[in-house]
């Protein structure tokens, strides 16, 4: 949002920019850095320094932007604020007094931090009358005026019925409209170097805009895009099927138009034999995840089913060739395999120091590798670890918080691939293999997690005629069992007397029967019963 600020007897323009502080957005952080020349560090006076600030501070200093360290909340009766100054002061090496202490309930403070803006923050730096470069940022969809791309002037003049291109599509529009971000769009015929707005150019399609893409006038081009956009890496992959296999045209428009201002979420088509024709989806994180779900049922009331999450694994087979897996069923026979690596994070765990020895007990379960210990105050320390990705996109977060009393918070980054013992656990019901039950599990684990998918597919199953084996298997090893009881008929009810031969002639005849429709019976199961074991 653009703003004008009266300091010292002159006018000064302010544009501001929110970033989420989650982990998961991480990407929406490094945008929005893109677009800035600087930055506040914002931190809450009663949880002081968090993982998150740690890593947004990071990416901040990488884009050389000036930081403000502001402390947040001051008004609370619970605030820390002498620790929390500490704090801050040992994060940044600055003086007590570059904090600026403000309270947004009350106002207290934003004068001096407006005023902290304009004379610390450098004002953008560009030419109006170089070839126009400008960043796209953000961009949403219109149902009437089709794309609306908010976007960052890096140099040069944009101007009403300009001829744009944008650099990553090649695509080639005319600047219908163009405009400010107030309280409330505002129109304007020319944005110059330093300006933030908004452009209209009747761009129908969703996928025509790409966010961090940079458009230049076709007369006067420019030759480089605007650099410094960190890659979207997602982390986590799930399979999005409509729960009516009429909605998937409707799904897959809906899942455009969310990708259009948010960037990170990729998706691909993919199909399941049991939950028919739908889309695998990459996200940043679990957060992420359930954040797009929710928006699917919300903005498009879509009816979705969502399979586990999963993370990209590497693979390399006999011949030295290195594939990437992201379901079981792309997962090669295990003779073809050479081996198998899983993606590693650095995770940034903050937490009270009474917490350290519950914390450090979660992630040695979860196979995490010990790396530093950092007290931040007399009562808060940093543990770092290496944890693998695929232990944390359960339910590693909501365990961490449990364990902590809701103290701890969370930061991971990706730091490379290391060998794992992994291996691609099938379920069989009476013998036959389901695709859509396969899961890549590690070793130590298979047997637990194979049990109780089996012991749950024998509660959802309904019995047959025929006797019904459920087993877990790890190729040809079976790891555990489970067996469903035929359903029995007393084919000897009729008989009233006679020789005991005639009984076990019409058993006998069961049996055989009984065996012959185990070989060529097929066990049906329920259409929600795919779900409930996809929980498991």
């Amino acid at each position: 949002i653009q703003m004008c600020y009266d300091y010292q007897g002159q006018t000064y323009v302010l544009n501001l920019i929110d970033t989420p502080g989650h982990v998961d957005f991480s990407y929406e952080v490094s945008r929005s850095v893109a677009a800035c020349e600087g930055a506040l560090m914002v931190v809450d006076a009663q949880q002081g320094v968090e993982a998150q600030t740690i890593a947004n501070l990071d990416l901040a200093l990488t884009h050389n932007l000036a930081i403000i360290p502001v402390l947040n909340k001051i008004d609370l009766l619970s605030a820390r604020i002498d620790e929390v100054i500490h704090e801050i002061r040992q994060l940044l090496g600055c003086a007590q007094e570059d904090i600026l202490q403000v309270s947004g309930k009350t106002g207290m403070g934003v004068e001096a931090l407006l005023a902290a803006i304009i004379t610390k923050i450098p004002p953008p730096q560009g030419h109006p009358d170089a070839p126009l470069q400008a960043m796209v940022f953000d961009a949403v969809y219109d149902a009437f005026r089709g794309v609306k791309s908010y976007f960052r002037i890096f140099n040069g003049t944009l101007r009403k019925r300009d001829a744009i291109k944008f650099m990553q599509t090649n695509k080639t529009y005319q600047a219908e409209e163009i405009g400010i971000l107030t309280q409330k769009e505002v129109a304007q015929d020319s944005l110059r170097a330093g300006n933030v707005g908004y452009l209209i150019a009747s761009i129908k399609q969703a996928k025509e805009v790409k966010i961090g893409d940079t458009f230049t006038t076709i007369a006067t081009p420019c030759t480089q895009p605007v650099a410094g956009f960190k890659e979207v890496r997602p982390m986590v992959f799930a399979g999005i099927y409509p729960v009516d296999g009429a909605a998937y045209d409707g799904l897959h428009k809906a899942l455009e138009k969310l990708q259009l201002n948010d960037a990170s979420l990729v998706f691909e088509p993919a199909s399941s034999a049991a939950l028919g024709s739908g889309f695998r989806c990459g996200f940043l994180g679990m957060l992420h995840m359930e954040i797009v779900k929710e928006r699917l049922a919300r903005e498009s009331e879509a009816s979705i089913v969502m399979t586990t999450p999963s993370v990209a694994l590497r693979v390399t087979n006999k011949k030295g060739d290195i594939s990437i897996v992201r379901t079981a069923a792309d997962m090669p026979s295990p003779e073809k395999i050479q081996l198998i690596e899983e993606p590693i994070v650095q995770a940034q765990i903050i937490t009270k120091s009474e917490f350290i020895g519950n914390v450090i007990d979660l992630c040695m379960k979860k196979r995490a590798v010990f790396k530093n210990q950092l007290q931040l105050s007399s009562d808060r320390a940093e543990l770092i670890f290496n944890i693998p990705l695929n232990e944390i996109v359960i339910d590693f977060f909501d365990k961490l918080k449990s364990t902590s009393r809701g103290y701890a918070s969370f930061e991971y980054q990706p730091i490379g691939f290391a060998p794992a013992h992994l291996v691609k656990l099938d379920i069989l019901l009476n013998g036959a293999r389901v695709d859509a039950l396969a899961s890549i599990v590690h070793r130590d684990n298979a047997h637990v997690l194979g049990k109780k998918i089996c012991e749950k597919a024998k509660e959802i199953i309904p019995r047959h005629l025929f006797e019904v084996p459920i087993q877990a298997a790890i190729g040809s090893k079976i790891v555990a069992r489970v067996t469903i009881k035929a359903l029995r008929k007393d084919v000897t009810a009729k008989l009233y007397g006679g020789h005991v031969e005639r009984k076990k002639k019409l058993l006998e005849a069961q049996k055989r029967g009984k065996k012959r429709m185990k070989a060529i019976g097929k066990v049906q199961m329920p259409p929600d019963g795919f779900l409930h074991l996809l929980r498991v």
